[in-house]
């Protein structure tokens, strides 16, 4: 007897329960024991070495804020108990979608899986080890003599954040455009044809998800471009892949 529309979806529904309750407890024992373990002092070190590095001998970051001192820790847990996971949260959105899929999509899954996860790190390393540095020695570089350029740690926080997110978005691209090849959206030689449109709209993408400072618009706008033209090369080789009849 098969299942009515009703009973599918509420089967489904539950599934997703389980996965969500699965990721919600990973998190919450990655969050206490980055935390509660005397591991957090080093993560910060690590999180604030490339401000550091650029404030001048002496220099140092302050706290304005009554709780700052006490919700930073919090916040760069959360974001390391977010990454370490980061692989199993999409394990778990790709178990769940699997089941609804032909055999020739799911081939291509697992593979835009692990090449999201590196991609989306290679963009948070890019962020760390290059934009921060050049970012934080230029703006250094503009400081009046005789005034002392320090930084709220919550304000740096959210600052980090939000360019790991950006450049983390922005490596993503090469998957996006192969995704929507391979899905039909658009194809290979349309891609080529709007290159210029491309190129302008990644300075005004990098003018508004970066500091108001022609040096990072640029360092944002150009991976994003180099990115795009590397998703056209990569689609050319997945667009000419057909898929096996279904059984």
């Amino acid at each position: 007897m098969s299942e009515s529309p009703q009973d599918t979806f509420l089967s489904h529904l539950f599934e997703l329960r389980d996965r969500l309750i699965r990721v919600l407890v990973v998190f919450i024992v990655l969050f206490f024991t980055s935390y509660l373990w005397p591991t957090w002092p080093v993560l910060y070190s690590l999180f604030a070495q490339p401000l550091m590095a650029a404030l001048p001998a002496g220099g140092q970051m302050i706290s304005t804020d009554v709780v700052g001192v006490f919700l930073v820790p919090m916040k760069i847990a959360a974001l390391t108990s977010f990454l370490i996971m980061l692989p199993y949260v999409l394990y778990q959105a790709w178990a769940f979608v699997a089941p609804g899929l032909y055999q020739h999509e799911k081939k291509f899954v697992l593979p835009l899986v692990m090449s999201s996860t590196l991609l989306f790190f290679a963009g948070m390393a890019f962020a760390y080890f290059l934009i921060f540095p050049t970012i934080f020695k230029f703006m250094a570089s503009f400081a009046p003599q005789g005034v002392a350029w320090m930084t709220d740690i919550e304000k740096y926080f959210g600052f980090a954040l939000s360019m790991f997110v950006v450049f983390g978005i922005t490596f993503e691209t090469p998957v996006v455009v192969v995704l929507l090849v391979k899905m039909g959206f658009i194809s290979v030689e349309k891609l080529k044809d709007i290159r210029p449109y491309v190129f302008v709209g990644a300075f005004v993408i990098g003018a508004i998800f970066t500091p108001p400072d022609v040096l990072s618009q640029f360092l944002l706008a150009v991976p994003l471009y180099i990115l795009y033209e590397a998703g056209i090369f990569v689609a050319q080789i997945f667009v000419g892949q057909k898929p096996e009849a279904e059984t």
